[in-house]
Formats: structure tokens, sequence, C-alpha cells
């Protein structure tokens, strides 16, 4: 495994370069972590490391008219915690490799991916780098539906419902939790 360090992230972040995927790092500040999932959207926070963000609306015309934009809202009061709680499930770490993965493939769908299985140990290892910031503690959720105990997306995609957080009304994204930092990784590019 390669050293994490600003520029390893920075080179795992390109496993989204080509998509319209949202990556934002905060420290945790609050034991209802949904208020840092909050802060993290309204562009509130910056990443504890200093290390890259991605913002793929950013000076984007939607923005400039709405600074929520593309989130239709975003949890800020406890209330707003009881409310989004329901909205995700946790995923087991084992499985949030291969949500990483999935959330930089176009359609999320790897089996129309192009070039799949040249592509894969590549994008695999910038996951894997991705994951190693995140110790074995940290609490994975997403809004997508799954099979199963443990999924695997490759096998089964996005399976079932999902609850949209964006303007878009289809998104799908992952939320990591630990004592130290929380992250929000969101794709919209596949709506």
């Amino acid at each position: 495994m390669t050293d994490l360090t600003a520029a390893t992230w920075s080179d795992a972040l390109k496993l989204y370069r080509w998509l319209c995927t949202w990556v934002g790092v905060a420290p945790r500040e609050h034991q209802e972590w949904w208020l840092d999932v909050g802060a993290i959207m309204r562009l509130e926070t910056q990443d504890p490391r200093g290390w890259e963000s991605i913002d793929p609306y950013e000076g984007n015309e939607e923005r400039l008219e709405g600074p929520l934009f593309p989130w239709l809202e975003t949890p800020s009061t406890a209330v707003d915690a009881e409310r989004y709680r329901p909205r995700v499930r946790e995923l087991p770490r084992a499985s949030a490799r291969s949500l990483i993965v999935l959330l930089g493939v176009l359609g999320l769908d790897v089996a129309k991916a192009s070039q799949w299985e040249e592509r894969r140990p590549e994008m695999e290892r910038r996951a894997d780098v991705i994951l190693s910031r995140f110790p074995a503690t940290t609490r994975f959720y997403s809004n997508i539906g799954w099979k199963g105990d443990h999924p695997d997306f490759y096998e089964q995609g996005v399976w079932g419902g999902l609850d949209p957080f964006s303007c878009y009304g289809w998104d799908a994204g992952l939320i990591a939790v630990n004592d130290e930092e929380v992250a929000v990784f969101w794709n919209f590019q596949n709506i």
C-alpha cells in the first residue's frame, strides 16, 4: 500500500476525474455527525489536513444563483438529523471499496463500463488509497439500495431504491464517519 500523503490522496481522487462527483472531508466536530455532513454540503468546512476536495459545481451558474446547489437541503439541526437518518443504510467496510469504485464508473454499472477489466486494477488501487484514510472504526453509509449483508457492487450495481439528496432526483453517495473526520463522496453524473 502506498503511504497516504496529500499527493497520493490527490492521485486517488482521479478516480472521479471525468465524472460529476463531489468529494469533501471535514473534521468531526459534532456528536451528531449529520451536522458535519451538512457543513460539508454547505461548503462551510475544509479538509482538516488541507488536502484536495472536489466540488464539480464551483463557479457554476446554478451555484451562483443558489449556494446550496446541487443539494436540495442540508442537515443543520438535530431535527434535520432525525429526518436524514432513515435516508441512508450502514454499509459494511468490506463493501465500501466496491462502492467507492462504482461511484467512479459512468452509469454505476461495471458491466457497461468501457474497458472495465483493464481499468479495474487502477481504480481499485485508488479506492484502496481513499479507504486507507479512514481507520477500521470508520462507519460507512449510503443512500443507494443493495441486496445482502455484504454487497459487491460490481456484481449487483445499484439495486432497489435510493433516496436522492439533490435537485436531480437521482444521485448516489457514500458517507464515511469516524471520531476524527467525516467524508462525503457523491456522484451526480449518472442521472
